[in-house]
């Protein structure tokens, strides 16, 4: 990968979201997961940026995590990838504030791995989901110090407690020591767009997708930060509508790419940047 292209590219996966990030003094080898943790779980890029399988055709995820998602590009999952037929960004989408969510519909339908379901209660102040991804890594003491390129797939998961649902959000804090869980963390860099998943009566619900940190913050994933994911209840009727498949509403409530390219991105580059962080069929 030419060293410019390599450098934005984990620029544009670090920026908005941050990958599991652990707690200073529990071992790394506690947080390691595996893909039964969360089989519906979608990856875009080489270094990351997540989605979950949420109808045999159909990926939500955060909107920013799109920039590469294209028809004929892929996705990967359930060990396989799988060809993206059309993207479907929110039409309200505005960065680094609200709606940063997407739905990627795969040109054919996966049948070996069982969807999770979009959770639709509005309950999930004071739940407990877990987080799951590839991205970079580090602990709240220091902050992600290992990012998505260098963590070279090493899949994670942690959990953490929702401090806020409200409207289109739902907020995470990164507690340490008596007020953590046991296997309290954060997402880093690369795991945008991945989910906040619980699993009730044998099956996985998503509650959230990763989005961003808020507010000010020196280090991404230090303990205190405040993490933001889209709310997915909320957004239950824009999903009925676009997978309902009627294309005059799927145009008038989202738009087939994002408006605004994540910073340091531009038109001219973009080329570039997806030829060297997507997925083929020859890296899957």
């Amino acid at each position: 990968m030419r060293p410019l292209i390599l450098w934005l590219a984990l620029l544009l996966l670090t920026v908005q979201s941050q990958a599991i990030v652990i707690r200073h003094d529990v071992d790394d080898a506690k947080y390691l997961a595996t893909a039964d943790d969360f089989p519906a779980l979608a990856t875009f890029y080489v270094d990351g940026a997540h989605g979950a399988l949420i109808g045999p055709k159909w990926i939500v995820t955060a909107a920013h995590a799109t920039f590469c998602v294209s028809p004929g590009s892929f996705a990967y999952v359930g060990g396989e990838m799988r060809e993206v037929e059309n993207v479907f960004v929110h039409a309200d989408y505005t960065p680094s504030q609200s709606h940063d969510i997407a739905l990627v519909e795969l040109k054919y339908a996966v049948s070996d791995v069982q969807p999770a379901e979009a959770y639709e209660l509005d309950d999930e102040l004071g739940k407990q989901p877990w987080f799951i991804g590839i991205g970079g890594t580090g602990n709240g003491s220091t902050g992600e110090t290992i990012d998505n390129a260098a963590n070279m797939g090493v899949l994670r998961k942690a959990q953490n407690t929702i401090i806020a649902a409200e409207e289109p959000l739902i907020k995470f804090i990164f507690n340490k020591n008596d007020n953590a869980l046991p296997l309290e963390g954060v997402s880093g860099g690369g795991d945008s767009g991945g989910p906040a998943f619980m699993r009730e009566n044998g099956r996985f619900k998503v509650l959230g997708i990763s989005s961003r940190p808020e507010g000010n913050f020196s280090v991404i994933g230090e303990y205190g930060i405040t993490e933001v994911y889209t709310r997915v209840s909320f957004f239950q009727d824009w999903i009925e509508q676009i997978v309902a498949g009627n294309k005059e509403v799927q145009e008038r409530v989202s738009t087939s790419r994002i408006k605004h390219l994540p910073a340091g991105l531009t038109e001219d580059i973009l080329p570039m940047v997806c030829e060297d962080i997507g997925l083929t069929t020859d890296n899957g």
